[in-house]
Protein backbone atom coordinates (compact mmCIF):
# COMPACT_ATOMS: atom_id res chain seq x y z
CA UNK A 1 0.00 0.00 0.00
CA UNK A 2 1.33 3.46 -0.79
CA UNK A 3 1.16 6.59 1.33
CA UNK A 4 -1.95 8.03 -0.36
CA UNK A 5 -3.86 4.78 0.06
CA UNK A 6 -3.00 4.66 3.77
CA UNK A 7 -4.01 8.32 4.13
CA UNK A 8 -7.37 7.76 2.46
CA UNK A 9 -8.03 4.53 4.36
CA UNK A 10 -7.31 6.16 7.74
CA UNK A 11 -9.36 9.24 6.85
CA UNK A 12 -12.31 7.06 5.82
CA UNK A 13 -12.04 4.94 8.96
CA UNK A 14 -12.01 7.94 11.28
CA UNK A 15 -14.87 9.73 9.51
CA UNK A 16 -16.94 6.52 9.72
CA UNK A 17 -16.25 6.31 13.45
CA UNK A 18 -17.44 9.90 13.86
CA UNK A 19 -20.47 9.54 11.58
CA UNK A 20 -22.92 9.37 14.52
CA UNK A 21 -21.34 12.22 16.48
CA UNK A 22 -23.16 15.53 16.77
CA UNK A 23 -22.44 17.52 13.56
CA UNK A 24 -20.97 20.49 15.43
CA UNK A 25 -18.54 18.23 17.30
CA UNK A 26 -17.68 16.40 14.10
CA UNK A 27 -16.90 19.72 12.44
CA UNK A 28 -14.76 20.66 15.43
CA UNK A 29 -12.60 17.54 15.12
CA UNK A 30 -12.16 17.54 11.33
CA UNK A 31 -8.65 18.98 11.66
CA UNK A 32 -7.67 16.34 14.18
CA UNK A 33 -9.00 13.61 11.92
CA UNK A 34 -7.00 14.98 9.00
CA UNK A 35 -3.86 15.26 11.16
CA UNK A 36 -4.29 11.72 12.47
CA UNK A 37 -4.69 10.38 8.94
CA UNK A 38 -1.63 12.31 7.77
CA UNK A 39 0.53 11.05 10.63
CA UNK A 40 -0.64 7.48 10.04
CA UNK A 41 0.35 7.73 6.36
CA UNK A 42 3.71 9.32 7.19
CA UNK A 43 4.44 6.61 9.73
CA UNK A 44 3.60 3.96 7.17
CA UNK A 45 6.38 5.31 4.94
CA UNK A 46 8.81 5.72 7.84
CA UNK A 47 8.10 2.21 9.08
CA UNK A 48 8.90 0.78 5.63
CA UNK A 49 12.25 2.58 5.72
CA UNK A 50 12.94 1.44 9.28
CA UNK A 51 12.35 -2.16 8.24
CA UNK A 52 15.40 -1.72 6.01
CA UNK A 53 17.64 0.45 8.17
CA UNK A 54 16.53 -0.31 11.71
CA UNK A 55 16.13 2.29 14.45
CA UNK A 56 19.80 2.37 15.41
CA UNK A 57 22.91 2.50 13.26
CA UNK A 58 25.70 0.33 14.68
CA UNK A 59 29.30 0.98 13.73
CA UNK A 60 30.58 -2.04 11.75
CA UNK A 61 33.99 -2.16 13.47
CA UNK A 62 32.98 -1.07 16.94
CA UNK A 63 29.50 -2.35 17.89
CA UNK A 64 29.59 -0.26 21.06
CA UNK A 65 29.32 2.87 18.91
CA UNK A 66 25.67 3.32 18.13
CA UNK A 67 23.70 6.20 16.72
CA UNK A 68 19.92 6.61 16.43
CA UNK A 69 18.67 6.92 12.87
CA UNK A 70 16.86 10.20 12.14
CA UNK A 71 13.97 8.26 10.59
CA UNK A 72 13.54 6.44 13.90
CA UNK A 73 13.48 9.69 15.85
CA UNK A 74 10.83 11.16 13.55
CA UNK A 75 8.78 7.96 13.70
CA UNK A 76 8.71 8.15 17.50
CA UNK A 77 7.71 11.84 17.43
CA UNK A 78 4.92 11.06 14.99
CA UNK A 79 3.71 8.13 17.09
CA UNK A 80 3.51 10.35 20.16
CA UNK A 81 1.58 13.04 18.26
CA UNK A 82 -0.73 10.45 16.72
CA UNK A 83 -1.39 8.93 20.15
CA UNK A 84 -2.35 12.31 21.62
CA UNK A 85 -4.70 13.02 18.71
CA UNK A 86 -6.35 9.58 18.94
CA UNK A 87 -6.73 9.96 22.71
CA UNK A 88 -8.40 13.35 22.18
CA UNK A 89 -10.72 11.95 19.51
CA UNK A 90 -11.58 9.01 21.75
CA UNK A 91 -12.43 11.41 24.57
CA UNK A 92 -14.86 13.23 22.30
CA UNK A 93 -16.45 9.92 21.32
CA UNK A 94 -16.78 8.92 24.97
CA UNK A 95 -18.48 12.23 25.84
CA UNK A 96 -20.82 11.77 22.90
CA UNK A 97 -21.82 8.31 24.20
CA UNK A 98 -22.39 9.65 27.72
CA UNK A 99 -24.64 12.41 26.35
CA UNK A 100 -26.60 9.84 24.32
CA UNK A 101 -27.10 7.74 27.46
CA UNK A 102 -28.34 10.77 29.39
CA UNK A 103 -30.94 11.49 26.74
CA UNK A 104 -32.25 7.92 26.98
CA UNK A 105 -32.46 7.97 30.77
CA UNK A 106 -35.08 10.73 30.60
CA UNK A 107 -37.53 8.30 29.02
CA UNK A 108 -37.08 5.47 31.50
Amino acid sequence: MDKNEVLQQERTKLYEIFADVDPSKRKLVEGLIEDAAFLRAENHVLRQQLAITGMVKIHPNNPELQKPVETGKQYLKNINSYSVIIKTLNGILAKNEIEDDDDLSEFE
